[in-house]
């Protein structure tokens, strides 16, 4: 872990990462591409120790919206519990009237449920979970240091107790390893029991490109013998790396998904997630 001082930390469209970096392992992940130019290891979690006041001065300027995290780096990663860089985020959303969605794989998120239901009772919060496979064992190799689907699925769960919505990245997908009927199934059978709102799935598959691709494979190396050079051999260095069940298990995730009243639709669950609801409320101005 090591500081840095940020300029800013709020996107045009009200995105923030209040770190840099991950410790979570999953084997697959896109942030680690060359491409977003990160000058530190991966796992030295980068924190942008002035990101709360630069935060709050841009909340008190800006029209009520949605703020949201956990597109580059999950915010729940462990150095979270001590930090509690997210947990004051909220506070600050909360105080200013704006409302909150996120992207994790972490059971840490119930630690904030009280502000996270404060901030829906005032506006609006959406928590996105993350589920790849329904297989515990596979879980532990594909994302070793972050609790597995089953406890992400109870996170759900109570999260919907709470009247909190909850949006499930179904992805990805990787093809010969969680690419089945099977797997599919079991995590939309995991989502309809959550009550889940919506389910992003653009495809059966996954991206690789320089720096991901390369990290990757090495774990395929090292849990899946073999299997690179199949990877090789079928996708090369295509960006796109779709599942050769992609059409079947897509037809299954539509058909279920519209069985059930369950958005499916990217443009339709990003709107809803950037929809910020006209409700009453008063901000605690600071």
């Amino acid at each position: 872990m090591h500081y840095v001082k940020s300029k800013s930390i709020l996107s045009q469209k009200n995105g923030m990462n209040l770190y840099r970096g991950c410790s979570h392992g999953c084997i697959y992940c896109d942030s680690r591409s060359k491409i977003y130019g990160m000058e530190h290891k991966f796992e030295d979690i980068e924190v942008k120790e002035n990101s709360l006041d630069l935060l709050k001065k841009e909340l008190k300027k800006r029209p009520k919206a949605m703020i949201g995290t956990g597109s580059m780096t999950d915010p729940y990663i462990p150095l979270e519990k001590n930090l509690k860089y997210v947990r004051k985020s909220l506070e600050l959303v909360y105080d200013y009237g704006f409302g909150f969605t996120c992207i994790t794989k972490s059971d840490l998120i119930l630690r904030d449920l009280d502000l996270l239901k404060k901030i829906n009772e005032r506006s609006k919060a959406v928590v996105q979970m993350t589920l790849t496979t329904a297989d515990e064992e596979l879980c532990r190799i594909l994302e070793p240091n972050v609790c597995t689907t089953e406890r992400r699925v109870e996170v759900l769960k109570t999260l919907d107790e709470a009247g909190i919505p909850t949006v499930v990245w179904l992805c990805p997908i990787l093809p010969y390893i969680n690419d089945t009927e099977d797997n599919v199934n079991s995590i939309l059978d995991y989502c309809i029991e959550s009550n889940v709102k919506g389910i992003f799935c653009h495809e059966m598959g996954l991206t690789l490109r320089k720096g991901n691709r390369e990290y990757f494979y090495s774990k395929l190396d090292e849990h899946f013998p073999g299997l690179k050079d199949r990877y090789i051999r079928q996708f090369g260095n295509s960006y796109s790396i779709p599942s050769p069940n992609n059409k079947g298990l897509m037809k299954i995730f539509k058909r279920r998904t519209k069985e059930n009243g369950i958005l499916n639709n990217f443009n339709e669950i990003f709107e809803y997630l950037h929809d910020f609801p006209q409700k009453s409320y008063q901000t605690k101005l600071i």
